[in-house]
Order: structure tokens, then C-alpha cells, then sequence
């Protein structure tokens, strides 16, 4: 039975992979030479022939998942990812006239999680803005884009500069001593 598993083709690809093993085992190859050939871990086939030793076929099959099953689909994550990609509707659009105006009024400017989590519902993704961000952060990726009032095509617009005001000066950089602060003692 098991022989004829490792070499079926209709079978799941985990449940063969777990026979292919026990099956290079009955051969007589050793853990380092069966975890070559699946191309796994020898701690991976310890542990499928101890499962196997114990419980026979049963031990090869999948165990039962622990913890709470995702809410949300990958198709539905990657909708979320999708739309912080897109651009949001009422972002300020540049008119043929040269003026800025949104594409669409009642949109919002930039994507924030209220925002996201609005978005998210009216596509019938019922997610909230805690579970966006934690999506978001996963995947490494940006949902807001900052300091957008320093990009101006205005000519007259003059930026800055470093310091926050021209009233402000910036702050002179401390020198640093090599001396040590504490006693030592």
C-alpha cells in the first residue's frame, strides 16, 4: 500500500511525499539520503517515520490545525493589497486647465484605515481598520503617502528647508567625547 502511494499521481502531494519516505526507508537509505530525494529536512523525516511507527498509515496523513481559522480569504487580503495600490478617488488630479481637483468628491484623498476598511465593505469585504493594519504590515506595505503639501508645482512655492521655520534655527550638532562618563568602579 505504501509503495503503491509514493508512486500515485492522483494522491495529495504531501501524502506521497510522506510515503516516498517511508518507502526510501524500507530500501535502506539512511535520513540523510531520503531527505535528499523529497528535498526536505532529515528532522522532517525523523519525524514522518516516528508518526509512521506509531499509527501505521494513519500517521502520514495530516494532523488537525490548531487556533482560530483565518476570517478573511487570500483573494479577499489580496483585494485589500490591491486597492492601497490603486490610487483613492478623491486624490487631487491634475486638470488639463493646470488646476488640482479630485476625481471623485466625495472619496477620500489618501488611503487611511477608515478609509481602507470603508473601501473594503462597500467591495463586501467586511474587515475592520485594526485587522487592515495588521495585513498591511505583513505584506510590507505602505498605506498612506506623506508629506504630500511639499510636492508643488507651484513656481512661487519655496520649500522649508530643514528646520521646521525660518524662526526656528537648527539645532548645532553636540560634539561627542571619547572620555567615559561613568567611574567605572
Amino acid at each position: 500500500m505504501i509503495v503503491r502511494l509514493a508512486g500515485a499521481r492522483k494522491a495529495p502531494a504531501d501524502l506521497v511525499m510522506r510515503a516516498r519516505i517511508v518507502a526510501l526507508s524500507w530500501s535502506g537509505l539512511r535520513v540523510a539520503g531520503i531527505a535528499t530525494e523529497p528535498g526536505c529536512h532529515a528532522k522532517t523525516v525523523r519525524w514522518w517515520l516516528h508518526h509512521f511507527n506509531e499509527l501505521d498509515l494513519e500517521g502520514l496523513e495530516d494532523w488537525p490545525v490548531t487556533g482560530r481559522p483565518r476570517r478573511l480569504t487570500e483573494f479577499e487580503r489580496s483585494r485589500i493589497i490591491a486597492l492601497v495600490r490603486q490610487a483613492p478617488p478623491g486624490r487631487q488630479v491634475r486638470q488639463a486647465d493646470g488646476e488640482l481637483a479630485p476625481a471623485d468628491e466625495a472619496g477620500p484623498p489618501e488611503w487611511t484605515l477608515d478609509a481602507l476598511a470603508a473601501e473594503a465593505a462597500r467591495l463586501g469585504v467586511a474587515v475592520g481598520r485594526s485587522q487592515i493594519r495588521r495585513i498591511l504590515l505583513a505584506e510590507g506595505v505602505r498605506w498612506r503617502r506623506t508629506r504630500s503639501w511639499i510636492r508643488s508645482k507651484d513656481p512661487d512655492f519655496e520649500g522649508k528647508g530643514r528646520g521646521s521655520s525660518v524662526c526656528t534655527p537648527a539645532r548645532p550638532t553636540a560634539r561627542r567625547s571619547c572620555a567615559p562618563t561613568s567611574s567605572g568602579r
